[in-house]
């Protein structure tokens, strides 16, 4: 059984699948409480990040020539606990019931395409379709090198990546021929539930390559580095390349971060930091992030919180 897809305009928030240090007793057991808990409250997308392994040398993530972005600092140092993207959306899904699962984003090659098409599809299935892909290239090169890749290739291995996913999760009998990877009369089973296979909603600043990569494989954009401050003056360009592929725009998903917002207590405003909603769900964005939303660690508080913010939220997208 397919889950419906959300309401669109969404609400999405991050789960917060890494630590700057151990978390001590009880492990990441608050990341499991609070899926449950935004799922219960009406949030529509519980998103999740990734990262493998880490170098020590982490300016890289301030360099957007590397696919850094200006003045970006990383969450955690090298020591971090990351907890892999799609291992813990497998168990997230199951303590949640309608909210969509999605990485945001996952370094996909650096999987085996095959693999990471199984993967991707057995967790489609168990979560009864509500996995949205979100993909990018990353911008670590120490990371692909441990891999046993090379960073420079990085954009035509995720395209590489996505084309096996793609004709494995459409494909009864599957034949594909590529310098990196070439099989015939495959077969890979079960496929996805939602039609088409997983969304995969492609990341990064609109160059050439990534419209074409939006173009060719996606269902949404994840805007990255300036793009993502206006994201909205960049969906003529998405929807120009989708035109020339030959695709409709319709349905297509565009992700916005919002800016949280708080009072002279320090409490969110939610009124404030939703007030740019509907202006701009008006402008084509689908999908409103509430990544740096701090939630109560009292639950009471916690659900009023979130009760206000999905209640206005809704109201000024008209749900």
């Amino acid at each position: 059984m397919t889950s419906p897809l959300p309401a669109t305009p969404a609400l999405s928030m991050h789960l917060g699948n890494f630590a700057a240090t151990d978390p001590g007793v009880g492990g990441f057991q608050p990341l499991l409480d609070r899926a449950r808990l935004l799922d219960e409250c009406g949030i529509d997308r519980l998103i999740v990040s990734d990262h493998v392994v880490y170098g020590e040398d982490l300016e890289a993530y301030g360099n957007p020539a590397v696919g850094g972005i200006a003045g970006g600092r990383q969450p955690t140092d090298s020591d971090g606990l990351w907890l892999e993207p799609l291992t813990t959306l497998a168990v997230v899904a199951g303590v949640t019931k309608r909210a969509r699962l999605q990485t945001g984003i996952l370094i996909a090659a650096l999987r085996r395409p095959v693999v990471l098409a199984k993967v991707a599809s057995t967790l489609d299935v168990l979560s009864c379709g509500r996995l949205d892909l979100g993909v990018g290239v990353g911008w670590q090169r120490e990371e692909y090198e441990a891999a046993g890749l090379g960073f420079e290739g990085r954009g035509r291995l995720l395209d590489h990546t996505l084309e096996v996913c793609q004709l494995l999760w459409r494909e009864p009998r599957a034949a594909y021929a590529a310098p990196e990877l070439a099989f015939e009369k495959i077969h890979m089973m079960p496929k996805p539930v939602q039609p088409g296979g997983v969304p995969i909603w492609v990341s990064g600043r609109l160059n050439k390559m990534v419209l074409r990569r939006i173009a060719r494989f996606g269902s949404g954009w994840i805007p990255w580095g300036d793009d993502a401050i206006e994201p909205a003056k960049g969906l003529a360009l998405v929807r120009e390349a989708l035109a020339e592929a030959g695709r409709d725009a319709t349905g297509f998903q565009t992700t916005l971060t919002l800016r949280i917002h708080k009072d002279a207590s320090k409490r969110v405003d939610v009124a404030r930091t939703l007030e740019p909603v509907a202006a701009l769900a008006a402008q084509g964005i689908t999908d409103f992030q509430l990544t740096q939303l701090p939630v109560p660690g009292d639950e009471g508080a916690a659900r009023d919180l979130l009760g206000e913010v999905v209640e206005r939220f809704r109201k000024a997208v008209g749900r």
